[in-house]
C-alpha cells in the first residue's frame, strides 16, 4: 500500500496571490462596476470547479479517517469531542454575539421611522422575500432555498417553532436515496452512512482491505486535484469576488444601506473578530499550547477562500489540504473537519444572535433576559441546521426571530449587508472546524494504525 502520510507542500506564495486576487478584485469592482459583474463565469466556473469534489472528499476523507482509528470502539472518543467541541464553541459564539450587540446597542436611534414602516406596510410575505433575495444571491433556484429549510412556510408569515428545527435535525442525519443526497451536496446523512460504513469494514480488516485500499489511493488521488486546481484559485477568486462586489457598487444601494446600519455590521465584525482572535486561539492554546496565530497563518488559503466564495461546503477541499499541511494529524482532519464543514456554524451562530437583538432594539422592543436565552439556544440550533452555502444563515433568521416573536418583515433592514457579512462568518466557520480538528487530534491515540 502506498504511504501517502506526508503532507503536502504548502506554497505561500500562493497565498499571497489569492490576497492580492481579492484586493485586486475589489478596486476593480468599485472602479469599473458595470465591468466587473461580466467577471460572473469565471467565478462560477471556479466555484462549480470546488463543488464538484466535495462529496467524494467527504466520503473517502471520512472513511479514511474512521478506517485509521482502527477498532471502531475508537470512534467514541474523537466523536464526542468533536461533537462537544462544535456544540461548546457554537454556545461561546452566541454569548460573544449577544455581550457585543448588547454593549454596542447598534439598533437604537440608528434607523429612521420611515424606514421601518416601509418594511411594516410591505405587501410581500417576509418568507416570499427571503427567498427571491437568497436566490438571487446564492444563484440558487427558489426551489434550492426552500428545500434547505424543508417546513419553512410558504404561504404565510409564521416562522417555524423550535420543535420545527429539531426535527429537521433529526431528520437530516439519514436520508432515503443516499445519491440524491450527494446530488442535492446534503453532506450530514452521507457523512453519518459513512461513519456507519467504515466502522462497520473495522471490524472484518482481512476482508475488506482491498476497499481500504482503494479508498485510501482515492483520497490522495482527490486532494491531489484540490492542489492542482488551487494554482488557478487566483484567477477564480479574482473573478468571485470582483462580480459580487461589482453587483453591489452597481445596484448602488449598499453604501446607502451602510450608511443606516453600520453600527449593526461593525458589531457584528466586532463579534466575529473576538471569537476568531480570542476564543478560538485561546482554546487551541490551552489544548495544544502551540502558537494559534502561526496556525491560522498555516490556515490562509482556506480562510481566503471561505471569505471569496462564502461557503463552508465549497471551501473544504481547501481546509482539508491546509490543515494537513498545518501538521494537524491527517486521522484528525479527515474526520473532524468534514464534519464541521455541516454543523460547526460558530459565525453564523454569532450573527444570528445579533441580529436578532438589533432587530428587536431598531423596532423599540428590548428583549428581557429570557428572551435573549431563548435567542442564544434557537441561534445555536438554527446555526446547526443550516446548510454549507451562501448565505444560509438568512434561512434560519426566521426561526429565531420567530421564537421570542419579533415581526419577521424586519428581516429586511440587514439584508443589504447580509452578502457582505456572510463572507466573514464564513471565514470564522471554517477557522473553527480546522481549528476542531487540531483541538480533536489531541484525543486519538498516536498508535492508531493508518488508512493510508
Amino acid at each position: 500500500m502506498a504511504d501517502h502520510s506526508k503532507p503536502p507542500k504548502h506554497s505561500n506564495s500562493l497565498t499571497y496571490w489569492i490576497a492580492g486576487a481579492i484586493v485586486a478584485a475589489i478596486a476593480v469592482a468599485l472602479l469599473f462596476p458595470n465591468v466587473a459583474v461580466h467577471f460572473d463565469i469565471g467565478g462560477e466556473l471556479f466555484l462549480r470547479a470546488l463543488k464538484m469534489i466535495v462529496v467524494p472528499l467527504v466520503f473517502t476523507s471520512v472513511m479514511c479517517g474512521v478506517l485509521g482509528l482502527g477498532d471502531v470502539r475508537r470512534l467514541g472518543k474523537p466523536g464526542a469531542a468533536a461533537v462537544g467541541y462544535y456544540l461548546c464553541t457554537t454556545v461561546l459564539a452566541v454569548i460573544v454575539g449577544l455581550i457585543v450587540v448588547n454593549v454596542v446597542r447598534p439598533g437604537v436611534g440608528t434607523i429612521n421611522k420611515e424606514q421601518l414602516e416601509k418594511f411594516a406596510t410591505a405587501e410581500e410575505m417576509p418568507d416570499q422575500v427571503l427567498r427571491r433575495t437568497l436566490a438571487a444571491e446564492s444563484g440558487l433556484s427558489e426551489d434550492a432555498v426552500a428545500s434547505v429549510f424543508t417546513d419553512l412556510p410558504a404561504d404565510n408569515d409564521e416562522a417555524p417553532s423550535t420543535n420545527v428545527i429539531l426535527k429537521n435535525l433529526a431528520l437530516m442525519l439519514v436520508t432515503d436515496n443516499l445519491f440524491g443526497a450527494a446530488v442535492e451536496t446534503q453532506l450530514l446523512p452521507i457523512i453519518v452512512f459513512t461513519i456507519c460504513f467504515g466502522a462497520l469494514l473495522t471490524t472484518m480488516p482481512d476482508e475488506t482491505r482491498t476497499i481500504a485500499t482503494f479508498v485510501s489511493e482515492a483520497n490522495h488521488a482527490l486532494l491531489s486535484f484540490v492542489m492542482a486546481l488551487m494554482k488557478i484559485a487566483p484567477i477564480g477568486i479574482f473573478c468571485l469576488v470582483t462580480a459580487r462586489f461589482g453587483k453591489a457598487q452597481a445596484d448602488g444601494r449598499f453604501f446607502e444601506e451602510l450608511g443606516q446600519i453600520g453600527w449593526y455590521f461593525a458589531a457584528v465584525l466586532i463579534g466575529l473578530a473576538i471569537h476568531a482572535f480570542v476564543v478560538l486561539p485561546l482554546i487551541f492554546w490551552i489544548v495544544r499550547r502551540e502558537n494559534p496565530f502561526r496556525f491560522a497563518a498555516a490556515m490562509s488559503q482556506a480562510l481566503l477562500t471561505a471569505f471569496s466564495t462564502a461557503s463552508s461546503s465549497a471551501t473544504l477541499p481547501v481546509t482539508l489540504e491546509c490543515a494537513e499541511s498545518a501538521g494537524i494529524p491527517k486521522r484528525s482532519t479527515e474526520f473532524v473537519i468534514p464534519l464541521g464543514a455541516t454543523i460547526n456554524m460558530d459565525g453564523t451562530a454569532l450573527y444570528e444572535a445579533a441580529a436578532a437583538i438589533f432587530i428587536a432594539q431598531a423596532i423599540g422592543n428590548d428583549l428581557t433576559i429570557g428572551q435573549q436565552a431563548i435567542v442564544a439556544v434557537t441561534a445555536t440550533l438554527a446555526a446547526i441546521g443550516a446548510a454549507g452555502i451562501p448565505e444560509a444563515g438568512l434561512v434560519t433568521m426566521l426561526i429565531v426571530l420567530g421564537a421570542v416573536g419579533l415581526p419577521l418583515e424586519y428581516i429586511g433592514l440587514i439584508l443589504a449587508v447580509d452578502w457582505l457579512l456572510d463572507r466573514f462568518r464564513t471565514t470564522v466557520n471554517v477557522f473553527g472546524d480546522s481549528v476542531g480538528a487540531a483541538v480533536v487530534g489531541v484525543t486519538i491515540p498516536e498508535d492508531a494504525p493508518s488508512a493510508s
